[in-house]
């Protein structure tokens, strides 16, 4: 595809960015359930050996991201009234949430039996996100030429990314335990109804209220054969492309361990006095003194240390994550994306590594830790998308060829395959240290192991993906040159 027929550079209303971000949230109600709880909930609610759930999640998310590509050329081919992108929202909606609600649901067919029916779901599950997610993801890339504005797109599409990631880390497992009367099994599935509801109403929303205005001319087409060379001839895609995999290699690992490091290796007692010292405790027994003393229910909120501390310690993370998205888009525009994304992911990392360093008590420690470490992160969080986004935008600059989808479906595979390789890690981890769900108490060693793939592990692949910025060619200086050519470009097209 070539040229496009708009300027398109005009700013977004509110209504149309908040209606995009919608979008992520939907999607990110599943997504983020997938990065926390996937490996958890096959484990020790399914209870498939730590084995067969590394095989599911690898062999499923590698399937899955091999169809990306696919997706992204059909996504690129396609033509409707409502555009290119937007028609695969609306297509995908429904069975976005009915296979989300098949994937967690835990039929009893014997181990086997279970094994396969974890695999077709998770399989099919990837794929629909696929054709979900991928046009969503290169739809942000064809509603504006700003790359002022793809900044404050991406914000605000990552603060729906932190309410879901909120309502996921820190509600969830409250959620299941209420709406499964205890019963995780139907909680798992309970909670997937009302995710799977939500995200279609909003998907629909997302629909109705954008629209597409970088439209490539209908007399210039491109073969496959020459999308795909404009891909590999593409070094700042290859760059994103390793730095995506890497990324979420990380975020998938420590995101599937935490839950064990809490478990697992944090003494019981220290968390139970630290949730006492900061008010936690008085905060959830008042709460319910105030609900049952005007003749409510009170909030059931479990009762354990771990699943307590768990919750407040993502939701620390989070707010202090939307408080660095915050700080993203000021930081971008004067200094440049790339510059700003390599210092931020670094100085998060070493916060990260830290936790090598804590004791099983030293529970404040780590939760300053927390704090530093999801401020400097949520910087990174909007610029990596906005950078995918002026990837294509390089893409088109230098080939005079847009091939929007396909650039965003190679991000896509970079985000299943990191997904896939630090899930299975998370089960392959813990069979390798002797994890068994069966014991209420782990061996030294397995809480050692915990400790170190939470840390050192989780740590490498964020370091890797900070010195694979060196090669991405897109300054501060280069993106005003593109948008001020390619803005030029498309008004002589226009004309």
């Amino acid at each position: 595809m070539t040229s496009t027929t708009a300027v398109a550079t005009e700013r977004l209303s509110v209504t149309e960015k908040v209606g995009y971000c919608l979008g992520d949230l939907a999607a990110n109600l599943i997504f983020q359930t997938l990065l926390t709880f996937i490996a958890f909930f096959y484990t020790d609610v399914f209870k498939l050996s730590p084995n067969a759930a590394a095989t599911v999640i690898f062999a499923g998310g590698l399937v899955g991201a091999c169809f990306n590509p696919v997706m992204g050329l059909i996504a690129d081919r396609t033509v409707t009234r409502w555009g290119k992108f937007r028609p695969w929202i609306l297509w995908t909606s429904v069975p976005f949430g009915l296979v989300a609600i098949l994937a967690f649901s835990t039929p009893d067919l014997g181990e086997q039996g279970k094994v396969i029916y974890a695999t077709l779901t998770y399989v099919l599950l990837m794929l629909i996100y696929s054709a979900n997610n991928l046009p969503y993801s290169a739809l942000s890339g064809v509603l504006t030429g700003s790359m002022a504005e793809r900044n404050s797109l991406s914000s605000y599409r990552f603060v729906a990314v932190m309410v879901a990631q909120f309502i996921i880390q820190v509600l969830l497992l409250p959620l299941v335990l209420i709406l499964g009367n205890g019963d995780k099994v139907a909680g798992f599935q309970n909670t997937m109804i009302i995710f799977a509801v939500a995200g279609t109403i909003c998907f629909l929303i997302t629909f109705f209220t954008t629209k597409e205005r970088i439209v490539p001319t209908a007399a210039q087409r491109s073969s496959i054969g020459q999308d795909i060379r404009d891909l590999l001839g593409n070094r700042p895609w290859v760059v994103m492309l390793v730095l995506t995999i890497l990324v979420f290699v990380t975020l998938a690992l420590k995101g599937g361990m935490y839950i064990y490091y809490f478990r697992s290796f944090l003494d019981a007692q220290a968390l139970a006095a630290f949730l006492h010292d900061i008010g936690f405790v008085a905060f959830i027994n008042g709460l319910n003194a105030l609900l049952t003393g005007i003749g409510l229910t009170k909030f059931l909120w479990p009762e354990d240390p771990a699943t307590s501390a768990f919750s407040v310690f993502n939701a620390i993370g989070i707010v202090m994550m939307i408080i660095g998205i915050g700080f993203s888009k000021p930081l971008a525009d004067r200094f440049g994306k790339r510059d700003v994304y390599a210092v931020a992911l670094v100085i998060s990392t070493l916060f990260m590594l830290a936790f090598y360093f804590y004791s099983s008590t030293s529970i404040g420690l780590i939760f300053v830790s927390q704090l530093l470490h999801g401020f400097f992160y949520g910087i990174t969080i909007p610029l990596l998308w906005a950078m995918i986004a002026d990837v294509a935008d390089y893409s088109e600059w230098k080939n005079n060829r847009r091939a929007t989808a396909l650039l965003f479906s190679a991000m896509i595979f970079g985000l299943k395959a990191g997904l896939s390789i630090g899930g299975a890690l998370v089960a392959l981890l813990l069979s390798v240290v002797g994890y068994d769900a069966q014991l209420a108490t782990q061996a030294p060693a397995v809480a050692d192991g915990i400790r170190l793939s939470v840390s050192v592990y989780a740590s490498i692949p964020f370091l890797l993906g900070a010195a694979c910025l060196v090669f991405y060619e897109i300054r501060k200086s280069t993106e005003r040159t593109i948008e001020l050519e390619l803005g030029m470009r498309r008004a002589a097209a226009q004309a």
